[in-house]
């Protein structure tokens, strides 16, 4: 499969509360989750060298439409309500289209 749609969110979590945030965005990984979907090419949570309290996450998808479609789903809506309570203010996305480039294994 090919990644058509990718974005990433910087989240802003409140004071002290990135470690949480972190480990919240990690569970979308697990079986049943959304990152765990055969739609779900690229799913890398990143922390803010300078700042622990700002993560990234980058997506990429098999199309806009895939992704649209499994985050409607129960899993992600149940955790994006619960990341909603840690984070200090609204988040931040940028959408891209991939054109290439590497996906790989990183230490969980």
């Amino acid at each position: 499969m090919i990644a058509t749609y990718g974005f990433t969110a910087t989240l802003t979590a409140k004071p002290s509360a990135g470690d949480r945030l972190i480990d919240l965005l990690l569970t979308g990984l697990n079986a049943g989750s959304p990152g765990a979907s055969e739609h779900c090419l690229v799913y890398l949570v990143s922390r803010s060298a300078s700042d622990p309290d700002v993560v990234h996450v980058t997506e990429g998808w098999t199309s806009e439409e895939d992704h649209h479609r499994i985050f409607a789903g129960e899993a992600a809506r149940a955790i994006v309500a619960r990341i909603d309570p840690l984070l200090a203010k609204e988040p931040e996305y940028t959408d891209f289209v991939p054109v290439g480039g590497k996906a790989g294994p990183v230490k969980p």
